[in-house]
């Protein structure tokens, strides 16, 4: 009886160990992508989605149109399209399909669904971007306009968004189906015809599953590091020092060139900070070089502006802060204006709390930053990243290339921290304007409005990265930091 537990138990393990074998190799092997989150995170509902669930929302959830790993619009539920010459009508040809619960895709039920979908973003900046869609037309069955009370060149890069792919009653179109087996992902491509698309002859030949997961960093690198993970998505810049990991010698680190913000936003303006000139003295003490200097990054480019460089519609008008002044100029002008508050309040020290990310990366920031303050006479205290903070480190990649979303991203109704209620107002007033000279002028004004508010205090782009083995195909970096996973599970032809 004993024996015969023993033989049952050592084929039990040689079982396994072959399925493991066959889950690693051959043309059926699932594609193994680990995304830098909690275990949970790929889970996540709602319209504030983590990396890891907005990689899910897109592979399972179509939209009008989506990305490709280059970051460029591809056709999706609509698989043409055409823009008036003037810019206020985007007119979407949807193909042939069904919704995933077989009922007839249609202009009217896209329409109903695309209402809903924006409704629920409501309260976000990313429903601050699309203000100025103003109504949406069911011109045929198959066809559906969206009109604009103003120009939106980026529309298009909107609709894109995972936040905005369809999924009535909770359930997307694909191009992928969703499996879950604990906090495991199971992605399997959808075969074209069953999406409402010309077949593609011997499909299961061309794709392959894909399977993904979240972890904290160390462990996600740890993932990659044994061989274990194929991609790492998700890499941020307090978890960059790992991405220099000497283990790190079957896999590449890749860095999206990103836009978009990075650095503190004022999230407490009680005290030394109530005042725009001294939350522009804490603005003043930073060297932003130096900042970044630890991380060894090379390309990467300090800003004291608000809106970043390469932003289609800047005016150019409005330049970097201090040019005339060297960073000891800046800092005396500072520690003058901190030594004047304190005179003002008993001579007590003054101390701001900062919230930054944990990890390697957030542990050089804070020295930098504690360095920064102390030399104008500023005790720095750290606390996590979401506890109650006066500064808290902000960072997010812009969705498309315009004053707008840096703006939006910082507005009052994005709920950042301080903000200006006077920009707010000129750029709503510059988006509603047609001509494009008043526009470029009241987009300079908005942004040297926030600027003067001194509500965040810029240091560069942000840093994204991700880890990718040299035989994985249908990943690319991008200015947008979008990696589709669909992609990724096609297989090299």
């Amino acid at each position: 009886m004993r024996k015969a537990f023993q033989i049952a138990t050592r084929n039990l393990w040689l079982s396994a160990l072959l399925l493991l074998a066959a889950c690693g190799s051959g043309q059926d092997a699932a594609l193994s992508v680990v995304a830098i989150g909690s275990p949970a995170t790929p889970f996540e509902r709602g319209v504030r989605l983590p990396p890891a669930a907005r990689l899910i929302r897109g592979a399972t959830s179509e939209g009008i149109v989506a990305f490709d790993e280059q970051g460029q619009v591809v056709p999706a539920l609509a698989d043409r399209w055409i823009v008036t010459d003037d810019g206020l009508s985007y007119i979407f040809r949807l193909r042939d399909g069904t919704w995933a619960d077989g009922s007839p895709l249609t202009a009217q039920t896209l329409r109903t669904a695309l209402r809903e979908t924006m409704a629920s973003l409501r309260g976000t900046p990313l429903a601050l971007d699309l203000a100025e869609i103003g109504e949406i037309r069911v011109m045929t069955g198959r066809v559906i306009e969206i009109r604009l009370a103003a120009p939106m060149p980026n529309l298009l890069q909107l609709l894109a968004q995972p936040e905005l792919g369809i999924a009535p009653n909770g359930r997307g179109t694909g191009p992928m189906r969703l499996a879950r087996q604990g906090d495991v992902a199971m992605l399997t491509p959808i075969a074209p015809e069953a999406r409402g698309l010309p077949a593609v002859e011997g499909w299961a030949g061309h794709v392959r599953p894909l399977r993904l997961r979240a972890l904290p960093a160390e462990q996600a690198v740890d993932l990659f590091n044994s061989g274990e993970a194929d991609v790492l998505l998700g890499g941020r810049i307090e978890d960059f020092p790992l991405a220099r990991s000497v283990g790190l010698i079957r896999g590449t680190i890749q860095l999206d060139p990103v836009m978009g913000l990075f650095g503190l936003a004022v999230a407490d303006g009680q005290g030394f900070l109530a005042a725009p000139e001294n939350r522009e003295a804490v603005a003043l003490a930073i060297d932003r070089e130096a900042l970044i200097a630890p991380f060894g990054l090379g390309g990467w480019t300090p800003t004291t502006r608000i809106v970043g460089t390469g932003v289609a519609d800047d005016p150019g008008s409005i330049g970097e802060r201090w040019a005339g002044l060297n960073i000891d100029e800046r800092r005396a002008q500072a520690a003058a204006r901190v030594a004047g508050w304190r005179r003002g309040h008993g001579n007590a020290p003054l101390s701001l709390r900062l919230a930054l990310p944990g990890g390697l990366g957030g542990k050089f920031l804070f020295e930098r930053l504690q360095a920064d303050l102390e030399a104008i006479g500023v005790q720095a205290l750290r606390v996590g990243a979401d506890d109650d903070a006066d500064l808290r480190l902000f960072e997010a990649v812009a969705r498309y290339p315009r004053v707008g979303w840096y703006m939006n991203q910082l507005s009052c109704a994005g709920q950042r921290g301080l903000c200006s209620e006077s920009a707010d107002r000129t750029l709503e007033q510059a988006q509603r304007a047609i001509d494009p000279a008043v526009r470029a002028e009241l987009l300079a004004d908005a942004e040297a409005e926030l600027t003067k508010a001194n509500v965040f205090i810029p240091f560069g782009p942000p840093i994204r990265w991700s880890l990718v083995r040299g035989d994985v195909h249908g990943f690319a970096t991008n200015r947008w930091n979008v990696h589709p996973l669909m992609p990724m599970a096609q297989r090299p032809k």
